[in-house]
């Protein structure tokens, strides 16, 4: 039995996530039923991060198992060459057995994106926000949820028996004009957390939540404290480290 590692790069506009769900279009579901067509038997497909609809992926990683003696490049070839154009297969290689591609890993990294000035070219990978930001007010505040925190106030939909409890090793706005990133590293992430992280945030940078208003958001541990999620469109899994 062969574990095949994939890293996977897409574009989240016409997805609904990464994860399988019944009469939607998502991630996960195009490539089993590509890798299914090319290898011949039934695939059980394990994604790194559960990306929500509408969000990208440079180097998402998901992994599989199969006993097929068919090489990893015949695999790339048939796979970027059978999946839409809106997926790309970066690379196929064999890992050890006990690889698994969420619980393997020890860091991901996100990077939100926010355009500045209207961009043609860039508009489905960017929150258009053209009104003036502190970016140093923002970092002031990105500094607070750095370390373990309980993140609940940034999380959507929590269950009773989740794990709330999130390590951020570092939080960054950058100045990259037109555009203002924001780059979060962390050994996991909630549901919806570096969206309404980055909502949040922006509203700080724009004087409408103070230093003080962010730490006692960030340690109410209540979502209606927090402001409105960011669009989905502005974030991409930018890699996962293991």
């Amino acid at each position: 039995m062969r574990n095949i590692k994939l890293v996977v790069e897409y574009d989240g506009t016409n997805f609904f996530g990464w994860q399988k769900q019944v009469q939607q279009r998502t991630v996960q579901e195009e490539i089993e039923k590509i890798l299914e067509q090319v290898l011949q038997h039934t695939i059980s497909l394990l994604g790194a991060g559960r990306t929500d609809a509408g969000v990208h992926a440079k180097g998402q990683v998901a992994n599989f198992l199969t006993e097929t003696p068919l090489a990893n490049e015949k695999i790339f070839s048939a796979l970027n060459g059978l999946l839409p154009e809106d997926i790309a297969i970066l690379s196929v290689e064999n890992v050890p057995p006990e690889f698994h591609s969420r619980y393997s890993a020890r860091e991901r990294e996100y990077v939100y994106t926010i355009a500045t000035q209207p961009s043609a070219l860039h508009r489905k990978f960017c929150w258009e926000f053209f009104f003036s930001l502190d970016i140093e007010r923002m970092n002031a505040a990105a500094v607070q949820i750095s370390g373990e925190h309980n993140f609940s106030s940034f999380c959507k939909n929590i269950s009773e028996q989740e794990n709330t409890a999130c390590t951020v090793y570092s939080a960054e706005w950058k100045r990259e004009l037109p555009f203002l990133k924001f780059t979060i590293r962390g050994n996991r992430f909630l549901h919806g957390m570096v969206r309404t992280l980055v909502g949040t945030l922006v509203d700080v940078g724009r004087d409408a939540v103070t230093l003080e208003e962010f730490s006692t958001i960030l340690h109410s541990h209540n979502r209606s404290n927090a402001s409105q999620s960011a669009p989905a469109k502005g974030l991409c899994l930018e890699k996962v480290i293991y």
